[in-house]
């Protein structure tokens, strides 16, 4: 079932589902936080509690379902009273709440009081019965080498310098498609979008790390890896993206610290509403360049994407472990940057080290890491869902996996190979 659809279908069964609840006056979106970034990853906690969604009225002569438009989805009467209790008898402070639709739940950030130790508090909430998930408030990081680049300053077409757009045959692969019609969603730091190479390409952009947009068009990482995927082709200035026809969304969910090379961090919180963001979209394709812990709350929200037929890009972790969120889950395509050493089982291998890209302010610089190689994956991806627009990803996997070939000595994938087969099949299927 395509996404737009099974998420109508959802909200239906959940309406039907929900018809003896009271419905609430003024529905509660989110509570106010001044920023993401001041939340404490070593002591704040994240509970959710069942959050249905409240009928609407009903008027004479009219139908459940599609008499008016519906009402916003916040935290119905039901999930206020409960977490209004459970603040109290647990001397909680809550730092923000938001809802999340496709779950059913509402959730929210707590700061635990004084003296109590987490770990403590959490085996406690979790034997709540009101309460239907309480974990930590965990942090994850951007995979990419922060290491000050040479000082390299370009003002020409770099075409040529794109190692990856070169070693992956993407040029060839521009004759059959150049990813129009794809959304992907990037999940990650924000991204400049009035860079020249990315304008007209981010479809959509959402900051739920704070209110600072000025910081959002400066973030490296999220502009780094935007390119890569789908920076403007033909404009005879910088560099051109493995999918130039794609259309982009930008969820910043990551921040920089003070020191911006010690990299961007993000956590359970931002991550969670970025993701439940993404769920009512139409994305097909959601690029995960980042990583940390294995998380409950994460983990719901990720099957659920990939049960509603998104395409699950996640960067290899440095230290090529594959336990925590986003790599552990099945189903989610994991990349690496490409090594003359075999990648590990089922483990992509994509052009990741010295990536000429797109910067803030409009510049060109080099990267590294295996955020970068997972881009070039989703900008490929793009273009088979231009031409398959009902590929699935383990199909999408096996395919990139079988047309892979040799760059430099290092195997790796072709974007121009998985084109051509993904069109030999179509056509073996139409006869």
């Amino acid at each position: 079932m395509k996404p737009a659809r099974f998420a109508i279908v959802l909200a239906a069964l959940a309406l039907a589902a929900c018809a003896t609840s009271r419905p609430v006056a003024a529905p509660r979106d989110a509570a106010p936080v001044a920023s993401a970034t001041a939340m404490d990853g070593a002591r704040d906690i994240i509970l959710a509690v069942a959050n249905p969604l409240d009928p609407p009225a009903t008027h004479a002569g009219s139908s459940l379902i599609g008499y008016a438009p519906s009402a916003p989805y916040g935290s119905g009467q039901r999930a206020a009273a409960m977490l209004a209790d459970l603040k109290q008898q647990y001397g909680l402070r809550e730092l923000t709440g938001w809802p999340i639709k496709a779950l059913g739940l509402y959730c929210v950030v707590l700061e635990p009081p004084p003296g109590v130790a987490r770990d403590e508090l959490l085996k406690t909430l979790a034997e709540d019965g009101r309460v239907k998930l309480a974990q930590p408030l965990q942090d994850y990081a951007v995979y990419a080498d922060n290491t000050p680049p040479a000082l390299h300053h370009y003002n020409d077409p770099y075409a040529d310098l794109q190692r990856g757009f070169v070693e992956t045959d993407a040029a060839r692969a521009h004759q059959a498609s150049q990813g129009r019609g794809v959304r992907v969603a990037i999940v990650d730091t924000g991204a400049d979008p009035a860079h020249p190479d990315l304008q007209g390409r981010i479809a959509e952009q959402r900051n739920v790390v704070d209110t600072d947009e000025a910081a959002f068009g400066r973030d490296a990482h999220g502009t780094e890896v935007a390119g890569i995927i789908a920076a403007v082709g033909d404009n005879h200035q910088g560099i051109v993206g493995i999918a130039p026809g794609a259309t982009l969304s930008i969820y910043k969910a990551c921040w920089y610290g003070v020191d911006r090379r010690a990299g961007a961090r993000c956590n359970s919180f931002t991550l969670a509403k970025a993701l439940a963001a993404v769920l009512d979209t139409d994305a097909r394709i959601v690029n995960l360049s980042l990583g940390g812990p294995a998380d409950p709350l994460l983990g719901k929200l990720l099957d659920e994407l990939l049960r509603q037929g998104r395409i699950v890009v996640a960067a290899l972790p440095p230290d090529g472990s594959m336990t925590g969120f986003p790599d552990a889950a099945p189903g989610v395509i994991v990349v690496r940057s490409s090594a003359v050493a075999n990648a590990p089982p089922g483990v992509l291998s994509a052009p990741g080290n010295d990536i000429l890209t797109t910067q803030p302010g409009g510049g060109y610089d080099f990267t590294s890491g295996s955020s970068m190689a997972a881009a070039h994956v989703s900008g490929i991806l793009a273009l088979l869902l231009s031409i398959a627009p009902e590929l699935d990803a383990a199909s999408a996997r096996q395919l990139l996996a079988s047309t892979g070939g040799l760059a430099n000595g290092v195997r790796q994938v072709n974007a121009a190979a998985a084109v051509q087969a993904l069109r030999a099949n179509a056509q073996r299927g139409a006869h």
